[in-house]
């Protein structure tokens, strides 16, 4: 047989050695050795101990090179230096694959660091992958090939199935494997990447979307520390039809603390997160357990639909509890649509008591024999108003006279309807849960958790559906000397880059202030021209509604003072004056940089309530024209932008166009650019377009900063 090499090495081995193995079951180096003779892993076993002849009754070694071969796969559990001195050996012998289970890495100081930096070099050096350091290691499920010392593992495997978990927590990754255990879902791999000195979660993803096995991939995320190789993974997990369900942790304030812009202060980098799994196919839950119940519902699912836009049948014995699942399918976007008539004609023949309305209080009389609920489960099913049955259960599975009757009539729908979707809310017993499970039954075991689970099924299938958006190739290139002076400059660079502005003048001085006002006519604002200020209001800097040479002089006057005496150590360039422009909805538009993931680009409700109401909706830069209308429709505002209560529609084309030109923008100069805040935006009626009325641009460095260096 070919030896496996990288990835498939850590999963699938034919050989494992357990390097610092113990006759202690107990101890990091005699679990693996313990679990891999408890749970029947059929490949070689080779403990490796200067100190004992034999371990756990089998042979034991004193070396790596006293083992009979060379083994696939290496569990180190000896201390910091030793893991070193053991991974240049194996390194030398041409093992493929290592999991460093040890602690004392980057985790634990300077010298942990030095010694992680020596792994990494390691496996860039031979090719050896290495998972780890500090970490819960990986199994495969269906071949017990076991690389953990994790107590999820204490009593029994999981069932073999398609769910793979990559998590780089090895608790949670572990929680995660136990409770899918708990809930009879099948799971194929278990990878906990640890300190990640060489493997990464987004190497994980991107073997398994590879893998026959793999079917629902779930990911647990605290960081990440390659932005294109986890893109890439995701990319290639959709393109194989493999949802990644993904569970973002540590959820952190340091891009909000940072922000200098009204735009840097309302994309967190928490929320970047969210725009990377839009854009490459990962659906984002918030919970452990609902990482793992959308899951187990996805695996239990299988082929059969529930649409891109679900909508639900509620069946229940209660009237209370129908009432219940039509909220909780509410407040998660789910239609409640009515039956047809020829579907509540047989619930009313089935059960004369029942409410064949949706939701449809079926009484107690459901329960009483498996062909009237059969009936009444058929009767739904067949009927096409609604993409999925939701059953309520309660406690029903877990009286044995009520399990008997809800397991025969279910068998037979779901045989009846194959391509259908049935979804139950039912939390026990666990043996019951996986019979209906077995049946291809989708189980939760709350209501809230079950309309929630629904609509991350939707999300799923929505994704399966879509193709990568071909985005533009761009180009990076130099800021112009001086785009980032003051907002006229800024102004000009955006307006060369597409963005719509107002018409405006610079007056340096009272007169020409006086003489923009003749050329402009009308009322107008006046503003601070300064490198230095950037909240003008705050000071003073800004006059609105002047009106008349006279008026403009004044204004021009009082501004200055104010400057001077607010902000004296201030560079004054001059004021910029232009017309005043009303009628519209107030957006905010802007970018920001993500340290990781680079140029964002954000829209939403602007003007002064921008940081009040936080209605934003975010992407990577550059977006397409079809992302920046999804962009539009999901902010909370929208209905203002698209005619609501008799409102003029707002010039949608001109925004969606606008977005895109300063995504592009902020794409080419990535390097030169922090961040864009253009606030407000006002969106017109349709055929008067949309003006920027003021402008921001910060760079990456400051003139002042490139000065100190």
């Amino acid at each position: 047989m070919t030896r496996p090499t990288g990835l498939t090495a850590i999963f699938q081995p034919g050989s494992i050695a357990v390097i610092g193995a113990s006759s202690n079951p107990t101890k990091t180096g005699g679990r693996p050795v313990h679990m891999l003779i408890k749970h029947g892993y059929a490949g070689q076993i080779w403990p490796v101990n200067p100190k004992a002849d034999e371990i756990q009754g089998l042979p034991a070694f004193a070396a790596l090179d006293a083992l009979p071969g060379v083994p696939d796969l290496i569990l180190v559990a000896v201390p910091g230096a030793s893991a070193v001195a053991v991974l240049e050996q194996a390194a030398a012998m041409g093992v493929p694959a290592a999991i460093v289970l040890s602690a004392g890495f980057a985790e634990s100081g300077p010298e942990g660091l030095a010694l992680q930096h020596r792994v990494t070099e390691i496996a860039a050096a031979s090719g050896m992958r290495i998972v780890g350091p500090n970490c819960l290691g990986a199994i495969g499920v269906r071949n017990r090939a076991i690389g953990t010392f994790s107590i999820a593992l204490e009593q029994q495997m999981p069932r073999s199935g398609g769910i793979s978990i990559v998590s780089q927590s090895g608790n949670i990754g572990s929680a995660a494997l136990r409770l899918l255990g708990e809930s009879g879902a099948g799971v194929a791999r278990f990878i906990a990447t640890g300190n990640e000195a060489d493997v990464q979660a987004a190497d994980a993803i991107d073997w398994l979307a590879g893998d026959d096995e793999t079917k629902v991939i779930l990911c647990c995320l605290e960081t990440c520390r390659d932005a294109g190789r986890l893109t890439a993974a995701l990319d290639r997990a959709r393109a194989a039809g493999k949802p990644v369900i993904a569970l973002k942790i540590g959820v952190s304030e340091a891009g909000q603390q940072a922000a200098l812009s009204h735009t840097g202060g309302l994309a967190g980098s928490d929320r970047v997160y969210d725009a990377v799994f839009a854009r490459h196919g990962a659906v984002r839950v918030h919970s452990l357990e609902e990482l793992v119940q959308v899951g187990a519902a996805a695996e239990a699912k299988g082929a059969r639909r529930i649409g891109t836009r679900p909508s639900v049948a509620v069946i229940a014995a209660s009237g209370g509890f129908g009432v219940m699942m039509a909220d909780a399918a509410a407040a998660n976007g789910i239609a409640v649509n009515p039956l047809g008539e020829a579907a509540r004609a047989r619930i009313n023949r089935a059960l004369p008591l029942a409410s064949a309305a949706n939701p449809i209080d079926a009484t107690a009389q459901m329960s009483a024999d498996p062909d009237i609920l059969g009936e009444l489960l058929d009767a739904v099913m067949e009927d096409k108003a609604n993409s999925t049955l939701c059953l309520m259960l309660a406690l029903s599975m877990e009286i044995p006279r009520l399990r008997s009757v809800f397991t025969a009539a279910l068998a037979e729908v779901t045989r009846r309807h194959p391509d259908r979707t049935l979804v139950a809310c039912v939390s026990g017993p666990a043996d019951a849960v996986q019979e209906l499970s077995a049946l291809g039954v989708v189980c939760f075991p709350t209501i809230d958790a079950a309309m929630a689970g629904i609509a991350a099924l939707g999300r799923l299938e929505a994704i399966a559906g879509q193709s990568q958006a071909a985005l533009p190739v761009i180009a990076a290139a130099k800021l112009a000397p001086g785009a980032c002076r003051n907002e006229a400059t800024a102004r000009a660079t955006l307006a060369a880059a597409g963005l719509p502005f107002a018409q405006e003048i610079t007056a340096t001085t009272a007169e020409e202030a006086a003489a923009a006002a003749t050329t402009l006519g009308g009322a107008m604002a006046l503003k601070i021209l300064s490198p230095d200020i950037q909240h003008k209001s705050d000071i003073g800097g800004v006059e609105l509604g002047v009106s008349g040479p006279e008026a403009a002089r004044a204004a021009f006057e009082r501004i200055i003072a104010a400057a001077a005496q607010h902000a004296p150590e201030a560079v004054i360039d001059g004021v910029l004056i232009s017309p005043m422009t009303s009628g519209g909805t107030e957006l905010i538009l802007g970018t920001t940089t993500d340290p990781t993931f680079g140029p964002v680009v954000m829209v939403g409700l602007g003007g002064i309530f921008a940081e009040i109401f936080e209605d934003t909706a975010l992407r990577l830069a550059p977006v397409s024209r079809v992302e920046a209308a999804q962009m539009l429709r999901e902010l909370r505002a929208f209905p203002l932008l698209n005619g609501a209560r008799g409102r003029a529609p707002a010039d949608l084309e001109v925004l969606e166009q606008a977005i895109v030109d300063l995504s592009v923008f902020a794409a080419r100069h990535a390097a030169d650019v922090a961040e864009i805040d253009i606030n407000p935006l006002l969106a017109r009626p349709q055929g008067q377009g949309a003006i920027a009325l003021d402008a921001l641009i910060i760079p990456s460095v400051t003139p002042r900063q490139e000065a100190a260096e």
